[in-house]
């Protein structure tokens, strides 16, 4: 029997201890599936008072209950910042960020640190997947060299796989288990492996040829998002300055029931994977020679967004009230990047704060899900800015920018001079207020 044998029969058992690696919005989900599905497991990250809250019971996210972390707390589970303890564990999955860096370059020293620091601890008879997003390629000119480097031969000592996460926290509609998961192997004998693993914690899996297919599969997913709500977004410029609600055109639009898609214009893109998957595989084109000029323009257009949303601000300030956007008071209303999470991982409202703090407004945000600002790549200019209550001052201005359900919107309507309404939650021109105090930006 061969230690791949093995490690199928633990599988097969649920004797395996699976490791977790980066225990965010994506590992830390996911290793709660796991614990659930009945596997023993561990979860490893390097930040320590991180790992500390998960031991004590503490969720840091508001979509995952104190409860579930309890429970996942006094299972059979591992929680440790030390990857040595990786020697104990069957399986590592690799739930690692991947962001660009300021050239828009990707980065992926988040992941091959981390596998540096886990190769000593390799052995025979692992399971090894990454499920970070990232460009065709990397699971094969990254990860395998790292792995064979331990004198480990992939599908005969280790099995090596790519499937890619499709978390999206907040939704509670579809879980872990009920999304399908695709999954790439680096030879057949990897992929079976890594079916059977995944098919314990999830009603489909759809193996791919190669995890150079995965790769591609995940980008493909963000890219035509990222496309269609660029397009939304332009759409919303040109419905502006043609006076027409452009929320009405796409609610009317959506009723043909073949053809058309419905997608929405915003104030910009946000979260881990929209802003930032896209150039990922701008990047590697490169490599062939080739040119992505519909991903690249509609990362310049939704790019724009934040500052189309101040400018048509100012634009409605100075119309409205006759006032400067120097010296105004204006609230930013949610600093999340989606509505009823506490995630502002590239959140445009970060970028609008930004921009109306450079022009000299005197500028405040209010999020319920997050009362202060940490620490951020881009944007440490606002860091430790606490939220506010709306009714703690009258504001000439209110941007909405994220649409959570806690807000009093009716309430902000009239705590304030004007509302730049990006989400609609004023109903657009079913509103007595639209064109005289709530404008769609």
């Amino acid at each position: 029997m061969t230690a791949l044998d093995t490690l199928a029969d633990k599988i097969s058992s649920r004797t395996a201890r699976i490791g977790v690696v980066g225990l965010g919005y994506v590992g830390l989900p996911l290793i709660l599936r796991l614990s659930e599905a009945g596997f023993p497991t561990a979860g490893f990250d390097i930040n320590e008072d991180h790992v500390a809250g998960l031991a004590a019971g503490q969720s840091p996210f508001n979509h995952i209950a104190d409860a579930a972390v309890a429970d996942l707390a006094q299972a059979d589970t591992l929680l440790t910042s030390d990857f040595a303890r990786a020697a104990e564990v069957e399986a590592l999955i690799l739930c690692l960020p991947t962001p660009l860096d300021r050239y828009r370059q990707p980065d992926l020293s988040y992941v091959v640190k981390s596998m540096e620091a886990l190769a000593p601890y390799l052995h025979p008879g692992m399971l090894i997947s990454l499920e970070s997003t990232t460009w065709p390629g990397t699971t094969t000119e990254v990860m395998r060299p790292i792995i064979e480097a331990q004198n480990l031969e992939i599908g005969t000592d280790v099995a090596l796989v790519f499937s890619p996460e499709r978390e999206d926290p907040g939704n509670e509609v579809y879980t872990i288990r009920q999304i399908p998961k695709v999954l790439g192997g680096e030879t057949p004998r990897c992929r079976d492996l890594g079916e059977q693993l995944y098919s314990a914690i999830v009603d489909q899996v759809v193996p791919v040829s190669s995890t150079r297919a995965a790769e591609l599969t995940k980008l493909l997913e963000n890219i035509q998002r990222s496309v269609n709500i660029g397009l939304m977004n332009e759409m919303k410029q040109i419905a502006n300055a043609m006076d027409i609600d452009i929320f009405e055109v796409v609610n009317a639009a959506a009723t043909k029931p073949f053809g058309f898609t419905r997608y929405t214009p915003g104030p910009g893109l946000g979260g881990h994977c929209i802003p930032i998957d896209p150039f990922y595989l701008t990047w590697k084109a490169r490599e062939y020679g080739l040119n992505t000029r519909f991903i690249e323009l509609s990362g310049e257009v939704n790019g724009r967004m934040p500052r189309y949303v101040v400018d048509g601000l100012v634009a409605r300030l100075s119309e409205i009230s006759g006032k400067a956007i120097r010296g105004a008071k204006v609230l930013v209303v949610g600093l999340a990047y989606k509505k009823n999470i506490n995630d502002q991982r590239e959140s445009p409202s970060l970028e609008i704060l930004e921009i109306l703090k450079e022009m000299g407004a005197d500028v405040a945000y209010h999020d319920p899900l997050i009362p202060e600002i940490p620490p951020t790549r881009k944007h440490a200019t606002l860091q430790g800015m606490a939220s506010v209550a709306p009714g703690e001052a009258h504001w000439d201005a209110a941007v909405v920018v994220t649409d959570h359900d806690a807000v009093d919107y009716e309430a902000l309507l009239g705590q304030s001079g004007l509302v730049i309404d990006t989400r609609n939650v004023y109903g657009g021109t079913a509103h007595p207020e639209t064109g005289r105090r709530i404008f769609a930006y």
